[in-house]
């Protein structure tokens, strides 16, 4: 019955891992499109919605021919602001074949710890939304840092659409990411691990659960994606779906109420 409450879903978070939008080629063209054809449609039922993507460093890396994620601050900033760019641009270019405009949004933890700044940020969300605007959001990895006990950086984009979706209170987060779900065991380990349909709460032996990292240029794993199942269930508002993010049109299955991907959702 839960799965069919995803039906009624009108803001929807949607994160792309690095790992989703780059393949070994480069930068997963078909993805995005698809992507943007999906969002597309999505829109015209009558559904809002918001992407946080991460990948800013990944394409900058490629694009200075790099061959492992940059080492020092000043590095990952100077790619992550190289990166950000081509990036954006290609969703604007995609999108706006389907018909949509896109808004870039950069944030950083301190704006949205500050009252007065999260507040705005709340409304210009709305503004783009109102607007028929889909928001595409990253930390801004220009310039947070991490050095001042994480007063302004997020760390992780993981966490960053959890809190994403508690700000614009969303109905649905989906986590498309390069693995379908979360597992009882690593199935790269064990191929015949479990696939864990429903959570609804995180408890120490699902944290335990979680294991590892992506590729070279990603900075998550199944472990942020826990931590932002938490902010979920905190917030007791919304639900939160982790999926392979291999072909984005899975959203629509998603959305119908078929049973796709690992579903993090309150009691009750």
């Amino acid at each position: 019955m839960k799965r069919e409450k995803l039906k009624n879903a009108k803001r929807i978070v949607i994160k792309l891992g690095t790992n989703t939008i780059l393949s070994s080629q480069g930068i997963n063209f078909q993805k995005i499109d698809r992507l943007a054809y999906v969002c597309a449609s999505l829109q015209q039922t009558g559904k809002e919605i918001i992407i946080v993507s991460s990948g800013a460093i990944g394409v900058g890396s490629l694009e200075l021919k790099e061959e492992q994620y940059p080492q020092t601050i000043a590095d990952q900033q100077a790619t992550s602001s190289v990166g950000q760019t081509i990036l954006m641009g290609h969703y604007a270019r995609f999108f706006k074949y389907y018909g949509l405009n896109v808004g870039q949004v950069l944030l950083t933890r301190d704006v949205v710890d500050f009252p007065q700044s999260l507040e705005n940020v709340r409304v210009a969300f709305d503004t783009l939304l109102a607007k028929g605007i889909v928001p595409i959001i990253n930390e801004n990895d220009a310039i947070a840092v991490d050095e001042l006990n994480h007063l302004t950086k997020f760390g992780d984009n993981d966490t960053l659409s959890a809190v994403v979706a508690k700000i614009v209170s969303a109905d649905l987060l989906v986590i498309l990411s390069d693995v379908a779900g979360l597992y009882e065991e690593n199935p790269q380990i064990n191929p015949q691990a479990k696939l864990i349909d429903q959570v609804e709460e995180i408890t120490d032996q699902i944290s335990q659960m979680a294991a590892g990292k992506g590729s070279e240029f990603s900075t998550g794993g199944m472990a942020t994606k826990l931590s932002a199942a938490k902010i979920i269930l905190e917030n007791q508002q919304g639900s939160m779906v982790i999926t392979s993010g291999e072909d984005p049109s899975i959203l629509f299955n998603i959305l119908n109420g078929e049973k796709i991907g690992t579903l993090f959702t309150n009691k009750g």
